[in-house]
């Protein structure tokens, strides 16, 4: 064993999971932003896991005309929250993972710094583990950032979404939410990341059924080891973190 080991041989320290529970999401996105601001090179990287009331948010140059009963959703009560993350309007509430990602890009680890792309590969990764650990097959689809049912009646189904925040030092916020077991019906009352038309699905609908802690703590497993690996692994080559016999019965 090497007394010194070479800097590329250093392992980065995965991220701090904490479960916030249940967090209004005005008062999370100002602690994100908070984190982030006094956060230093040595700061440890997070993952908040929340759920969320109803709300719709919105990306940073999204189209209103997306919310299909107007700016202020009056005959819905769901407040709109204008957010600085990238992206269309989207939906977030009850029985819906959503973790966010505060992390640091720049950070040094096994293979060099992590860039955007590449980041935003392995948190989709996370998602398709996760879901194929329940026996659910999903993809990418280029062009359309987030993951969609793959196969089936349904293909082509939304049931994860994607938004970022990258600040120019390289540190990260928003980020992922999956959809569990949720009312979907305020899906229909936007267009889903600006896209008329896209169908909006759940665990649930797709047979599921699983406790929404449960799926809440494998993401975050998932993602906290997706991430701290070396730099140059494509996820094919990133070993599962989620240790698993099927999650659901075939």
């Amino acid at each position: 064993m090497l007394d010194n080991p070479m800097p590329d041989m250093i392992r980065t320290e995965p991220a701090l999971i904490r479960e916030l529970g249940q967090a209004g999401y005005e008062a999370t996105f100002a602690a994100m932003r908070a984190f982030t601001d006094a956060r230093t090179p040595d700061t440890r990287d997070e993952l908040w896991i929340v759920e969320h009331a109803p709300v719709f948010t919105l990306g940073l140059g999204a189209d209103r005309g997306h919310l299909l009963a107007g700016g202020l959703v009056p005959a819905h009560a769901i407040p709109v929250i204008q957010t600085d993350r990238g992206g269309e309007v989207t939906y977030h509430g009850p029985g819906q993972v959503v973790i966010y990602l505060l992390m640091d890009l720049r950070r040094n680890k096994p293979g060099g710094k992590l860039y955007a792309r590449q980041f935003v590969i392995r948190i989709e990764q996370a998602v398709i583990n996760v879901l194929a650990a329940y026996n659910l097959a999903s993809e990418r689809i280029a062009g359309a950032p987030g993951i969609y049912i793959a196969g089936g009646p349904r293909s082509g189904a939304k049931i994860a979404a994607l938004g970022l925040k990258v600040r120019g030092n390289g540190c990260t916020y928003h980020g992922v939410a999956l959809n569990v077991a949720m009312d979907l019906s305020p899906f229909s009352w936007i267009n889903p990341c600006g896209n008329p038309g896209l169908a909006t699905v759940d665990m649930r609908t797709m047979g599921v059924d699983a406790a929404l802690v449960e799926v809440q703590r494998a993401l975050a497993r998932e993602l906290s080891a997706l991430l701290a690996a070396p730099a140059e692994s494509t996820p094919q080559q990133v070993p599962d973190a989620v240790a698993r016999p099927r999650l659901m019965q075939d």
